[in-house]
């Protein structure tokens, strides 16, 4: 179990007793490392800066307490995006209908790379249709995925934000509030 593995670990009860799920949770960088936190809300409502703030402030105290990470870094909390990464299998029915490109770690049919619309999922395999015929990838063999920032994608985000308007859902519009720092989440 690699070091990422192991925060992931860590970090889910705390997470999911939060009502959200952890997209993914990646280290970068050498000198000053930045652990970054991607989650997404249980219940399908968007995610707000207020989410990500809720979020950060929980994680800092876990991490405060665990000190899983020797030295100084950085934790980046973020909601996944429209063209989100698809992170586990079900991502691929959830996104059913939309294009994504897909990467493998080892060659389907002489290839690694694939785009195309997702069609949904077959027992542990993805179901992708391609200008050339549909492919079946092996969900254990992908590499990293994400989706592919269309019309469709953004219309459907659109109707998303709008269904989950009036239950609290955060617009993006300024409250008001300054606490001096860049992103609201207090001092790094």
């Amino acid at each position: 179990m690699d070091a990422t593995d192991r925060l992931e670990k860590l970090i889910t009860p705390t997470i999911e007793d939060m009502g959200f799920e952890i997209v993914r949770v990646q280290i970068s960088g050498a000198q000053r490392p930045v652990l970054q936190v991607m989650a997404d809300r249980s219940d399908g409502a968007p995610m707000t800066v207020d989410d990500c703030a809720d979020i950060s402030r929980a994680l800092s105290a876990l991490l405060d307490v665990e000190d899983p990470i020797s030295g100084a870094y950085t934790l980046e909390v973020s909601s996944p995006g429209i063209d989100r990464p698809l992170t586990r299998l079900k991502d691929f029915a959830r996104f059913a209908g939309f294009e994504a490109r897909v990467e493998m770690r080892l060659p389907v049919d002489g290839r690694k790379r694939f785009r195309g619309m997702i069609r949904g999922v077959e027992g542990e395999n993805i179901l992708l249709d391609m200008p050339e015929g549909n492919v079946l990838l092996p969900w254990v063999e992908v590499q990293r995925a994400k989706l592919v920032l269309t019309d469709a994608l953004i219309e459907a985000a659109k109707k998303r934000y709008a269904a989950h308007a009036g239950d609290g859902a955060d617009d993006g519009a300024d409250d008001g509030a300054d606490d001096g720092t860049e992103d609201g989440t207090g001092p790094n």
